[in-house]
């Protein structure tokens, strides 16, 4: 007990340690884990011995980062990208895994052995490079958008990798039947799954959603999670499909946005053991010993990668600066290459001769990720001297449009937005230049005499030559927050204190685009139901100066009339994605025996779990705005303002207290 406690308080102590130190150094805390892992490992200062037991707990790492995966498996976004995740994602698998094996095989490694390194090798880090490329605000850009449709299509090819690597391990004998066995009960399997799950898994969680307990939801989770990964495991396959499956069963249903939360805690901490037991794994002196090699793999795996991802990237269709970048960018190692490479090893299909400098090269590509990807821009701007002298040309173009221009605006998009504006900005006089990066758009409407140039609104030096550093003022006239905000960013190191309008399609960011330095941030949704209600309010009479009135009031106080609505079925075929993250209303009833009763909405504290209490309705009277000392009385009809997976906390908190 005691030798337990021990080892227990120092995987703590050096994984708090090492996490902190790697977030104060805005780096990945997986890296931390597995620094860890090595340093307190049986090969290197042997405090943690490598048992069987420690293994087995990190599996369920694993099993909830492929039930976290399943839970975001979308098939309208899967069919939005499939051309890049269909297309390019299964080419740059299927390449890497076919040279991997092909080197292995031409070095004297076993074909099977060489086909699970391929496996291994051909993955991205997920965590690493989604992060920085969200903090980069790289997302949607060309190569962002290619790099998550690869990303996506890595995730999804880990599910048939697991099933075929322990059938590989089998006798060469046995071999053909163990792989046409494992498909087959794979595919039976997640068939019966996908068939009768659904329905069964929807009203079996709106069952337990009913009940109103949390630790009764949260039982629940983790007795379909573990429950579908040992149906898999008795049928001979793993406990990570199994998993997978649960979590998109479960992402079909209303209850995803709860479930991902009440299952966070438990993915990371268990998926930081396995890293750390990942760590434990490599032996520091046969790294060392064969530092010759592990430099070798290293600068083959980000070279490879680079050249096979960049060339797909040209084949669909990028230009050669974005393909390199999203080359650059998926050049390391992944979290389900240890996955892979820990399976390989268990089951003896890859020896640590092997193993071990392949693990030792995965971990420094991902050190090295960051860095690299900090710094694909400027290496890109090397490699490729004249597509940057082609950009230069084009940024020669906009600032002899925009040289003659003093007090200007600079409008960022010359779609059909953009266009009806500057139409305005001329019947007053202003001139203007407009920056879009459609090119037949730009070539028609310049030989119409429209003053609009080619450029990427959202890069420093074609803000600079559209006169950023002379306009009055700039307006974003397409709905892209990511762009719009990444504009922001340069518009305040540039110029700050410039007027920027924002257009967006409705409230969801309007107080991160304004805290970003929008001036204003006009909402589609919301003008269009301005518009609406004042039209409707001078038909029944209501003068015209307090309909405008009514209207700056509503756009002074940021929409916080309009803000969320009451969802219904007829919403449903329109979310899509992330608008189950829009605000919306919901009403709630304070029934007799509730918690709530009596006590103020200070007291409940809705606010810490990001609720806001809009109304509450008593006997046909209705507090647009209450206060935090009004008090809950039985009855009464709460209406609430946010989004819908912390709806049923809020719920939970009114009712159960």
């Amino acid at each position: 007990m005691h030798n337990t406690l021990q080892l227990v308080l120092i995987l703590l102590a050096t994984a708090v340690l090492a996490v902190v130190a790697f977030r104060l150094a805005k780096l990945p805390p997986m890296l931390g884990y597995l620094i860890v892992g090595i340093a307190i490992g049986p090969h290197a200062l042997g405090w943690i011995p490598a048992s069987g037991q420690t293994r087995y707990l990190a599996e369920f790492g694993v099993v909830f980062l492929m039930f976290s995966i399943g839970l975001e498996f979308s098939l309208p976004r899967l069919l939005t990208m499939r051309r890049i995740v269909f297309g390019m994602g299964a080419a740059q698998v299927a390449a890497t895994l076919a040279i991997v094996t092909a080197v292995g095989v031409a070095a004297g490694v076993d074909w099977r052995a060489a086909f699970a390194l391929g496996g291994a090798l051909a993955m991205s880090s997920t965590a690493i490079v989604s992060k920085m490329l969200a903090d980069r605000l790289e997302l949607n850009t060309l190569h962002g958008r290619q790099v998550v449709g690869v990303l996506l299509f890595q995730d999804l090819a880990v599910v048939p990798l697991l099933i075929l690597v322990p059938a590989l391990a089998q006798p060469a004998g046995d071999l053909a039947g163990g792989l046409a066995l494992a498909l087959l009960k794979a595919a039976a399997v997640l068939a019966l799954l996908l068939v009768f799950g659904q329905r069964l898994m929807r009203a079996w969680f709106h069952l337990v959603a009913m009940q109103k307990s949390a630790e009764l939801f949260m039982l629940n989770v983790l007795f379909i999670t573990l429950g579908l990964a040992y149906i898999t495991e008795l049928a001979g396959l793993s406990l990570a499909l199994g998993a997978f499956v649960a979590g998109m069963l479960i992402s079909e249903t209303e209850y995803r946005y709860q479930v991902e939360a009440d299952i966070r805690p438990f993915r990371d901490v268990l998926l930081g053991l396995f890293f750390v037991t990942v760590g434990m794994l490599l032996d520091v002196k046969a790294v060392l010993g064969s530092l010759a090699w592990v430099s070798v793999i290293l600068i083959v795996l980000i070279a490879l990668k680079t050249v096979v991802i960049a060339a797909l990237s040209r084949v669909f269709g990028s230009d050669w600066g974005a393909s390199l970048r999203t080359g650059l960018d998926l050049a390391q190692g992944g979290e389900f290459g240890f996955v892979l490479i820990a399976q390989a090893s268990g089951l003896a299909l890859v020896g640590s001769d092997v193993s071990q400098p392949v693990l030792a090269a995965m971990l420094l590509s991902m050190l090295a990720a960051p860095f690299i990807i900090e710094k694909s821009e400027r290496l890109v701007r090397h490699v490729r001297g004249a597509e940057w002298l082609t950009r230069a040309v084009e940024l020669h173009a906009i600032a002899v449009r925009s040289m003659a221009a003093d007090q200007h605006v600079v409008v960022c998009g010359y779609g059909r937005s953009g266009q009806h504006l500057v139409r305005l900005l001329e019947k007053e006089g202003i001139s203007y230049i407009a920056l879009d990066n459609d090119p037949k758009r730009v070539k028609e409407a310049a030989a119409a005499g429209e003053s609009v140039v080619y450029g990427d609104a959202a890069r420093r030096e074609v803000l600079i030559a559209a006169g950023l550093l002379r306009a009055k003022a700039l307006v974003v006239s397409f709905a892209s927050v990511p762009v719009a905000l990444k504009i922001l960013h340069l518009v305040h190191d540039l110029r700050p204190g410039l007027p920027v309008v924002v257009r967006t399609v409705d409230d969801t960011d309007l107080d991160r685009l304004k805290e970003a330095g929008a001036a204003e941030v006009v909402a589609e949704v919301m003008e269009a139901s301005l518009m609406l209600a004042s039209h409707a309010l001078m038909l029944l009479g209501v003068p015209l100066n307090r309909v405008l009135r009514r209207i700056r009031e509503a756009r002074a106080s940021r929409y916080s009339l309009f803000r969320g609505f009451f969802h219904g079925i007829t919403d449903e075929a329109d979310d899509a994605g992330d608008e189950r993250e829009h605000p919306r209303l919901h009403s709630v009833t304070i029934t007799p025996g509730a918690a709530a009763i009596g006590k103020t909405l200070g007291d409940v504290d809705l606010g810490s779990l990001n609720v806001e209490v809009t109304a509450v309705r008593r006997r046909n009277a209705r507090g647009i705005k209450p206060e935090a000392g009004t008090r809950l009385e039985e009855g009464d009809i709460v209406v609430l303002l946010g989004v819908e997976e912390d709806f049923a906390a809020a719920e939970m908190r009114l009712m159960q207290g």
